[in-house]
């Protein structure tokens, strides 16, 4: 076997580890899947955001709930901010890339809903000026981020950090953790 393929699964291990370690991230992620049964009880719906893989992981959260997760069930209002290109890249061209979800959050959000923002490096500017709008129209925002956290602390609601700087590995510690809420809330909302 090829070494290098090992040592990737065991640093995998590792942080997966660390997360089940983290006491306080582990409340945090109880709180985020509660806000989440709430949001969908009174009526809002869970937006999701995120550039690259991150988008990838944000699209695939966002259909766990809107389609089904483990059983049949009513669909989820949940949607990924990023799916249609045409509104992507009209605001990225007219107003600029950076203004891309936040410009999503006003046209899809509205007060009671919750904005899931994903970044590794929670620096990513378009994530941020999402989040702050959300904030401003009064949405619960999720930063889901890596070790840092980056800027995200200042705009989130709840702020699930992942204790790696490695990306592929937030990433896939961000995919658990979404699976996670998404288990939580079907068992929150339809008692499986």
């Amino acid at each position: 076997m090829n070494p290098r393929i090992a040592i990737i699964i065991q640093d995998s291990i590792r942080v997966h580890q660390a997360l089940l370690q983290d006491e306080a991230l582990v409340h945090t992620l109880e709180q985020v899947a509660q806000t989440c049964v709430e949001t969908i009880r009174s009526g809002g719906k869970i937006l999701f955001c995120g550039n690259g893989g991150s988008a990838a992981d944000a699209q695939h959260l966002a259909a766990e709930l809107s389609g089904r997760f483990y059983w049949d069930r009513d669909p989820l209002p949940a949607e990924a901010l990023h799916t249609n290109i045409s509104f992507l890249t009209a605001v990225g061209n007219d107003y600029g890339f950076e203004d891309v979800f936040s410009r999503a959050v006003i046209a899809a959000g509205k007060e009671g809903d919750l904005l899931f923002a994903l970044s590794t490096s929670g620096k990513s500017e378009n994530i941020l000026r999402a989040m702050e709008t959300a904030r401003r129209r009064k949405l619960k925002v999720v930063g889901m981020s890596g070790k840092s956290g980056g800027k995200m602390a200042a705009h989130a609601d709840y702020l699930l950090k992942v204790p790696s700087t490695d990306t592929p590995r937030v990433q896939e510690c961000h995919l658990l953790l979404g699976h996670i809420i998404c288990e939580l809330v079907e068992v929150g909302l339809f008692g499986q």
